[in-house]
């Protein structure tokens, strides 16, 4: 196949110690009047007392929104652009967690294009551009500051929901490391798996015809040189350095490392997409009400030994980004398997689906609706069916790992 690459991001990406500080000159590029979304316990932090004055000496005119809530319900988009819109705003601000960020662009979305989030679940179906979003992300995982998606959670339905479009893509993303020293170190855990798991399931996902409109007609296209790129360095940085800053989260290099990770792996996975293991996700997360990153670390390692023997080349070139040397890719392959394995139970991901909460008679409902996420499923290496899928999903509930292939 002839060399392909497709690539959407942001039109400005700033990130090191510090960066947080071009925040004011950054937004006074875009715009005048900016709604600026965070959660309550960010809002009451010095740090970003600082950030709302760096607005204010640039000549921005802000209203504060500090009312996220985790896995943004729909409702709360609702609101936050109804009291936003007397405001006029001309640019939106997400500082915070991935729930921030995708709020904020949500609540752009509404205030652009009117309607509700539920209008625009799916792909491909806003209309327009949004008004300019910049993300300054506190924690270092969905890479959310780079991608096209918004998350949310929408009581008429049993699973999380998303809107993917391009023009949900960040205008500018502020990446400062120093606004992650504070994260706790099971935060850093399940958002560091979370990012690693964007990286490889980016870097495995299909290699589809690079036909010319490929990348016009599907927001997830599969895998080419530049993802390929961004999620290889991704793999790199979380690899060497997420045990590091679970362990000692006052590492600022450590803590660099992760975030850079995380970002690359946003870079990868905004247009490569992910596969089988965020698709199981979906109804696991929905039964045990924990977190996104926690489940699909935990499926991770038996998607890798499910696909091993259709991505043998990627994954002998994850074992090496992780350090691995041996003879040939086989068991190259091999060995990133067992580092992804023994990273995530070192910072105290669980094994198993059991371990996560998921109870044994679920089983075939969790398998019933991950194979209705076709865009992840289609994107998954390794052909899935329903049969595949229970073997699959029952090896990870068992933590037998080999009963995965």
């Amino acid at each position: 196949m002839s060399l392909f690459a497709a690539l959407r991001l942001p039109r400005e990406v700033l990130f090191g110690a510090g960066q947080r500080h071009a925040l004011g000159k950054v937004a006074a590029g875009l715009g005048s009047r900016a709604l600026v979304c965070t959660d309550a316990r960010l809002a009451g932090e010095p740090v970003f007392a600082d950030m709302m004055t760096l607005l204010r000496d640039a000549g921005l005119t802000i209203l504060i929104d500090a009312s996220v809530e985790p896995d943004v319900p729909r409702a709360s988009c609702n609101r936050v652009a109804l009291a936003a819109s007397d405001f006029t705003p001309d640019l939106v601000i997400g500082i915070g967690g991935g729930s921030c960020l995708d709020l904020a662009k949500t609540v752009s979305l509404l205030l652009s294009h009117g309607g509700s989030p539920e209008h625009y679940y799916g792909e491909g179906k806003v209309p327009g551009p949004i008004l300019p979003v910049i993300a300054v992300p506190t924690t270092a995982g969905t890479g959310s500051e780079v991608t096209p998606v918004a998350v949310l959670s929408d009581p008429d339905r049993a699973m999380k929901v998303g809107i993917s479009s391009a023009h949900l893509i960040p205008a500018a993303a502020i990446c400062d490391p120093e606004l992650t020293l504070t994260c706790p170190a099971s935060l850093t855990a399940i958002a560091g798996a979370d990012a690693l798991t964007h990286a490889i399931e980016a870097f495995t996902a299909t290699r589809r015809q690079p036909a010319p409109m490929l990348a016009q007609e599907r927001v997830f296209v599969g895998k080419s040189a530049l993802t390929d790129h961004f999620a290889l360095l991704a793999i790199e940085m979380l690899g060497r350095s997420l045990e590091r800053a679970y362990r000692n989260g006052s590492d600022l290099k450590a803590r660099a490392d992760v975030m850079m990770g995380a970002l690359s792996a946003g870079m990868a996975f905004g247009t490569a997409g992910t596969a089988a293991a965020h698709a199981i996700q979906y109804p696991i997360g929905t039964l045990t009400h924990t977190a996104h990153g926690l489940g699909v670390a935990c499926m991770l390692p038996y998607v890798m030994t499910y696909n091993r023997s259709h991505a043998m080349a990627e994954f002998a070139a994850i074992g090496r980004a992780m350090g691995a040397e041996a003879a040939d890719d086989a068991a190259l392959a091999d060995a990133a398997i067992a580092k992804v394995q023994a990273l995530f139970k070192t910072i105290g991901i669980p094994v198993t689906l059991d371990a996560l909460g998921l109870e044994a008679d679920k089983l075939d409902w969790t398998c019933e609706q991950a194979m209705t996420i076709a865009r992840l499923i289609d994107n998954n290496p390794r052909p899935l069916d329903a049969a595949a899928m229970k073997r699959l999903v029952s090896a990870a509930h068992s933590g037998n790992l080999q009963n995965a292939s």
